[in-house]
């Protein structure tokens, strides 16, 4: 190679690698579920693939699967200290998926770690603090709406978690149903038997609790109290192992 193609050569290397930037993707996810089923990871990853231009490398990706009011992230502390011996930054996909706690972005800001928000990626240190304080103030409203809404509601007479009491009954009925078939399932002779023994024939037969779960000594010891509690028989007396009318 001749030098002057030689030069050219070098200094289009040195431009590449002057203008590549690392980065360490951090992720939130406020639940288990979200987690396994992609429903707001996979958005924020789009998004943080469509910020980085094909000169940036991504060394790392890191997410935490908890509530943004939790300020423990143990998946953001390994990502910090990859930023730091990377010499890299931290990208996020959106500030609110980060934190919306002004004081936990500008504890971060403080470490000397650079932040970068996909969706705004020309925002300054000072502006990411500007737009944390409006989404603490925006979480507060919303909780202070909330508030005054169901105590309205409490004062006109409207009965709060009626959902949560409608699915609780619908799970009792469940239960009671299926502890009446498992008594199918039971002749006089295992009936006499203890709960350990029960749980172990119930299994040997591929028969799984109403959870889809195995069957174990407690559980059988809660189905047939709940039988007897439902529907008690005088000629039969008690229903648990062991016991006689």
């Amino acid at each position: 190679m001749d030098p002057d193609n030689l030069l050219c050569f070098t200094s289009s290397c040195w431009t590449f690698f002057s203008s590549m930037s690392l980065f360490v993707a951090y992720y939130r996810v406020s639940t288990e579920r979200q987690g396994k089923s992609g429903l707001g990871l996979a958005a924020q990853k789009w998004r943080i693939k469509e910020f980085l231009t094909p000169v940036d490398q991504l060394i790392g990706e890191f997410c935490d699967v908890q509530s943004g009011r939790d300020d423990s992230r143990v998946e953001l502390q390994r990502a910090i200290q990859m930023a730091k011996r990377e010499d890299a930054r931290i990208v996020i996909a959106r500030l609110d998926r980060f934190s919306r706690r002004v004081s936990f972005i500008a504890n971060i800001l403080e470490q000397g770690i650079g932040l970068v928000c996909a969706e705004m990626p020309n925002a300054t240190d000072f502006q990411l603090h500007i737009f944390a304080a409006l989404a603490q103030e925006e979480r507060r409203l919303i909780s202070e709406r909330t508030k005054a809404a169901l105590a309205e509601a409490k004062r006109r007479g409207v009965i709060l978690g009626a959902n949560g009491q409608n699915l609780a009954a619908k799970n009792r009925k469940a239960a009671d149903e299926f502890a009446a078939m498992l008594r199918t399932k039971l002749d006089a002779d295992l009936m006499r038997r203890s709960c350990s023994e029960i749980a172990r024939h119930l299994n040997d037969a591929g028969i799984m609790t109403v959870t889809g779960r195995r069957f174990y000594p407690q559980t059988v010891k809660n189905y047939l109290k709940r039988l007897h509690a439902i529907s008690p028989s005088p000629t039969k007396g008690n229903l648990l192992p062991g016991t006689t009318s």
